[in-house]
């Protein structure tokens, strides 16, 4: 088979495409035929050598990539026959899914479910679930003012429709007036670029006095800027660190604490993410897609802010 592989850590270009053999499914394993890959921003950081997976170098040459879509070809031993020919989505481990087929386990399989594309569910696969976690957690109510950073990216801006379908009044922001359009057709009240100075200023102000809740997923300066919006007594949620750092955390904000959810408990909020979509209550925004022997020019998009909502390998 055809597959992304990294024999060094380094720029998108250690990214090549080679002839690798077909994987072979182990006990409670099945095969699936890859007809899309997501990509996400840390992967490009465990690719460099940055971010969460510093000073933990990933065992070399790997093939990236921890989720795909598509049908399962066939099953190992202790798995269920009659998965064999299913659509699914489902994680890889972490490895594997940058590649014309992947094994991964069934019980991390989750089926699709009508009327959403094979396409949309995987790119709802990482993002969704993250979204829909991370908006639980914060606890939006009807009528709080919250702000979205990162909105116009893949978990940003399911938050943005998660929090404006919960009743809250979202400021969604994003470097650059380009993504003004996009966020507010997803229910943002208001768009702030966080490229312009003062721009945390401008929602405290847009917000009477500082949002109720701040989603931050990008961490360092962008972050505590972030979290300066906030009113006194205002919640953050905390999730991610795209410029490789996490907010610090300010004194007059209440941090809502992340947890680790377990195997069982990811399955169940990549299929309440399906369900949500399912009911056309969750679109995922699907900025860009590449071909497999795309995936450094992918990487290289992503790192660059260069893309809208997700992206994702159109592998088959």
């Amino acid at each position: 088979m055809r597959a992304v592989v990294m024999d060094r850590l380094g720029g998108p270009e250690v990214l090549r495409v080679r002839e690798v053999p077909d994987p072979v499914p182990g006990p409670g394993q099945v095969l699936v035929a890859v007809a899309y890959a997501s990509i996400t921003f840390v992967e490009t950081q465990v690719r460099a050598g940055t971010g969460p997976a510093a000073g933990s170098a990933p065992e070399l040459p790997r093939v990236p990539g921890n989720g795909v879509g598509g049908r399962v070809l066939s099953v190992g031993p202790q798995a269920d026959p009659a998965l064999a020919g299913t659509t699914v989505v489902t994680t890889t481990g972490g490895t594997g899914g940058y590649a014309e087929l992947a094994v991964a386990r069934a019980d991390d399989l989750t089926q699709v479910p009508a009327g959403v594309s094979l396409r949309d569910a995987v790119a709802l696969l990482a993002d969704g679930r993250t979204a829909v976690l991370v908006h639980r957690q914060a606890e939006v109510r009807s009528g709080e003012w919250v702000l979205v950073e990162a909105a116009g990216g893949g978990v940003g801006s399911l938050l943005v429709q998660l929090a404006a379908a919960a009743g809250a009044k979202v400021i969604g922001a994003a470097r650059g007036p380009g993504k003004a359009g996009l966020v507010t057709s997803l229910g943002a009240h208001a768009y702030v670029d966080y490229s312009e100075p003062g721009w945390e200023r401008a929602v405290a102000e847009r917000s009477g006095g500082g949002v109720d809740v701040v989603f931050d997923g990008v961490g360092g300066e962008i972050g505590t800027r972030g979290m300066q919006a906030v009113r006194p007594g205002g919640r953050a949620c905390l999730y991610g660190m795209a410029s490789g750092s996490w907010t610090e955390p300010a004194a007059h904000v209440t941090v809502v604490p992340r947890g680790v959810p377990t195997p069982a408990e990811i399955r169940a909020l990549a299929e309440e993410a399906l369900a949500h979509a399912a009911a056309g209550r969750l679109r995922p925004v699907i900025g860009q897609t590449y071909p497999l022997d795309g995936a450094a020019e992918a990487h290289r998009a992503i790192e660059a802010r260069a893309t809208t909502g997700k992206t994702l390998l159109t592998v088959a």
